[in-house]
């Protein structure tokens, strides 16, 4: 009877043998858990850490215990030589979603601990692959994967209180990232390879749901001509937003730009004839805007006058021709039609700018926009 009384009273008791689930409480020793993020190109970055701070020991903390020089036994855990941590308690992590380099070397895309061998005059950034322990207590150097020698700036005009990670001169491929603590600044430069990453980007998502839209195959290639790269993709790309749009003509346009590019003269106006073909006024204005964009006056004017052609004086068909004859020279059939086009502006905001442009066709000059 005590055995079962016994067994019973064990299905109503918590088994602690499982482990028990830690509570969530405040960083020790009067730090703060602290992350920052940046996205450039197409490359995420992301910094964690625990911000330790100043506290009066301003001109006491480097090369002391806080933030020792060099490596140096901590007393503690299996390292026998540890770099500081860069922080407080927890790693300090950076994480990159795409390939990088640090200050001109690779680093793979992941999550890395991040230590710092702190000299007088230099700083030696570690990154390893070890981005779950606890400060540098359990550092190997075996798990080092990248190692970068920088010089930090001392003697800031101000003194910052809590260790902070600021981005600075963001571009399109790099970033400053700066460990910045009481008066000393240690920066680093992360950049990337911006077209190799796009690329990469745009195959995934293409892959996915995002491959059932032929406006995104038409964006991905238009990425290609717009940066005169991966041209022979660019057209399959291309091809792919024609045959899902059943022939729209932005996606035929752009198609036929690219086989332009590609030198492949005879198809690209092949193609453009079949799209034109199904233009909308709206669209032929457009693309006649962008030849005369691309420094092609003359097609811009066939353009235009094959709009007129097709939808008569249906807006904004004189703005067009306003703008091809003025790209070609002739200023004064410019101006005839700049004079039609105010009276059906359809707003006041395309009056204002016709009248702008009455104005200045009336003083013999040629539109610059």
């Amino acid at each position: 009877m005590k055995q079962l009384r016994l067994s019973a009273a064990l299905l109503f008791c918590p088994l602690f043998i499982f482990g028990q689930a830690a509570l969530t409480l405040p960083a020790s020793g009067g730090n703060i858990k602290r992350s920052a993020s940046m996205r450039i190109g197409v490359t995420d970055i992301g910094i964690t850490w625990d911000a330790p701070g100043v506290k009066g020991r301003e001109g006491k903390i480097w090369g002391t215990n806080i933030a020792h020089y060099g490596f140096a036994n901590l007393g503690f855990g299996t390292a026998k030589e540890s770099p500081w941590r860069a922080g407080a308690n927890e790693n300090t992590t950076l994480s990159f979603s795409t390939d990088v380099n640090i200050e001109g070397k690779p680093l793979a895309a992941g999550k890395y601990g991040f230590f710092i061998a702190v000299y007088p005059d230099s700083c030696t950034l570690i990154f390893s692959k070890n981005s779950t322990a606890w400060g540098s207590f359990f550092y190997n150097p075996n798990e080092d994967v990248l190692r970068v020698t920088v010089r930090q700036q001392k003697n800031q005009p101000a003194s910052r209180e809590w260790l902070s990670y600021e981005f600075s001169d963001p571009a399109d491929n790099s970033v400053t990232i700066a460990l910045e603590w009481e008066r000393w600044r240690i920066p680093f430069k992360v950049t990337t390879d911006l077209q190799k990453n796009v690329l990469a980007s745009l195959r995934k998502e293409l892959q996915g749901d995002k491959g059932f839209y032929p406006d995104n195959w038409n964006a991905a290639a238009s990425y290609c001509l717009t940066n005169n790269t991966n041209l022979d993709e660019a057209l399959t790309w291309a091809d792919n937003a024609v045959n899902f749009s059943g022939g729209g003509f932005n996606h035929a346009s752009l198609k036929a730009r690219i086989l332009e590019k590609q030198g492949k003269s005879a198809e690209a106006d092949k193609v453009m004839a079949a799209a034109l073909d199904k233009a909308s006024v709206q669209e032929l204005h457009q693309y006649g805007r962008q030849l005369i964009t691309d420094k092609k006056p003359a097609k811009a004017m066939e353009v235009f006058q094959l709009n007129y052609k097709k939808n008569g004086d249906a807006w904004p068909v004189h703005v067009g021709l306003m703008r091809g004859y003025s790209a070609n020279g002739d200023v004064k059939k410019a101006l005839e039609h700049a004079q039609i086009a105010v009276k059906q502006a359809p707003d006041d905001m395309n009056r204002k700018n016709l009248e702008n442009y009455v104005k200045i066709l009336s003083e013999g000059k040629a539109l610059t926009q």
